[in-house]
C-alpha cells in the first residue's frame, strides 16, 4: 500500500547534487531545502529550511572528494534532522566511505568502516541505504537496518541492450578482478550465462599496484568483460587488461559500479588496452571523463535509489530490485 508522500522529505548534501535531483524527479518530489555554510575556520553549519517534524526523511550523501568534508557534512545534517523531530532518518550513501577499511589485517590500525557505522548511528541515522558495499560484512557493523542495493539490474540492461547487440554474447567471457570479486559477483555469471575467468593476484603493500600471477580460465580469442565494484587509481584494472591482452584476448572491456577515478586514473585508463569502461554514477564522474566520453559509458542508477526510497517509505520489500538469482538464494 502506497503512503502519502507529503510526509516524505529527501535532502542532499554537497557531494553529488545531480544524482539527488534525478532521484527526487523519479519520486515526483522537490528536493528538500537546506543550506550548508563553510566558515573561514572550515567549520560547517547546516540549516534546514523545511519543517521536518514527524516526517520520514532521507539524506543523500556519497563518498566523493573531499571525502572527509562530505562525511562531516552528512553527520551534521543527520544531527540537525534528528533534533528537528523527524519521525525517521535514513542516510543514503550510494558509495560508502572507508569501505575498504573493513578488517583489522595489520597491527594497531582502525577498522574505519566500523567507525563510520558508529558515527552515522550516533549522529541520528535510524537506517542506512547504500549500494554494492566493498565487503558485505560492513552491514554487520550496524545495529540499525541497512539495505544494500545492487547496481546489477541496470548494468544487465546495458549489457543485453547494447553490448550483446554489438557482438555475439557467445564471444564474451566474464573476468573477475580477484577471488573476492568472483564470490561477490557470482550472480553475474548466473544471470548472463557466461563463462568466467579469474585474475589471480596479490598486493604486497598499499601502493595499489597488485602483482598478477596468472589468469585462471580461457580468454584467448574472447571479448573479456572485467567486472569489479570500483575503479580507484585504475592500477589493478590496467594490470589485468595488459595481462589479458598478453593471453590473447580479442577485446577488453570493463564494468564497475563506483568510478572513483582518483589522480590521473582517467589518463591511464584511456592509454590502456581497455576499449570501453562501463560505470555507474554513485559518485560524480562526468567532469572527470570530459573529452573521453567515447571510452566510457555512464549508467544512471537513480531509478534504483528512487524505488528503494519509495519501498522503505511504504514499508514494502525491496527484494524486487535484486536480480532473480539473488532473490532465489536461501
Amino acid at each position: 500500500m502506497n503512503k502519502d508522500l507529503s510526509d516524505l522529505i529527501v535532502y542532499s548534501g554537497l557531494s553529488h547534487p545531480s544524482l539527488a535531483k534525478r532521484i527526487v524527479s523519479h519520486l515526483d518530489l522537490p528536493l528538500g531545502r537546506s543550506q550548508s555554510i563553510v566558515f573561514s575556520n572550515e567549520n560547517i553549519m547546516v540549516r534546514l529550511q523545511d519543517n521536518c517534524r514527524q516526517k520520514d526523511v532521507f539524506v543523500i550523501q556519497t563518498s566523493s572528494s573531499p571525502v572527509n568534508d562530505h562525511l562531516v557534512e552528512l553527520l551534521i545534517l543527520l544531527d540537525a534532522i534528528k533534533y528537528a523531530s523527524a519521525a525517521r532518518v535514513t542516510a543514503v550513501l550510494p558509495y560508502f566511505p572507508y569501505g575498504r577499511s573493513d578488517k583489522k589485517d595489520e597491527p594497531r590500525i582502525s577498522i574505519a568502516a566500523r567507525l563510520v557505522a558508529d558515527l552515522l548511528q550516533t549522529a541520528g541515522a535510524d537506517r542506512v541505504l547504500t549500494m554494492n558495499l566493498h565487503s558485505p560484512q560492513i552491514q554487520g557493523f550496524f545495529r540499525i537496518p541497512v539495505d544494500q542495493l545492487l547496481a546489477a539490474p541496470i548494468f544487465f540492461d546495458y549489457f543485453n541492450e547494447t553490448l550483446f547487440m554489438e557482438e555475439s554474447k557467445e564471444d564474451f567471457v566474464l573476468v573477475m578482478g580477484d577471488a573476492g570479486a568472483a564470490k561477490a559477483f557470482g550472480y553475474y555469471s548466473d544471470e548472463l550465462n557466461l563463462p568466467v575467468a579469474i585474475v589471480d593476484k596479490f598486493r604486497p603493500d598499499h601502493s595499489e599496484k597488485p602483482i598478477i600471477r596468472q589468469i585462471i580460465g580461457d580468454v584467448r580469442g574472447k571479448s573479456c568483460l572485467i567486472v569489479d565494484d570500483e575503479i580507484t587509481s585504475g592500477g589493478t584494472l590496467i594490470e589485468a587488461a595488459e595481462r589479458l591482452s598478453a593471453e590473447g584476448a580479442k577485446r577488453i572491456l570493463a564494468a564497475a559500479v563506483h568510478p572513483v577515478l582518483s589522480g590521473d586514473a582517467v589518463k591511464k585508463l584511456v592509454a590502456s588496452p581497455i576499449e570501453r569502461i562501463i560505470v555507474g554514477d554513485t559518485v560524480p564522474v562526468r567532469e572527470k571523463i570530459k573529452g573521453h566520453e567515447n571510452r566510457f559509458a555512464v549508467l544512471d542508477l537513480s531509478p534504483l535509489f528512487a524505488k528503494a526510497i519509495l519501498s522503505i517509505h511504504n514499508g514494502s520489500s525491496i527484494s524486487a530490485l535484486f536480480p532473480p538469482s539473488v532473490r532465489r538464494r536461501p
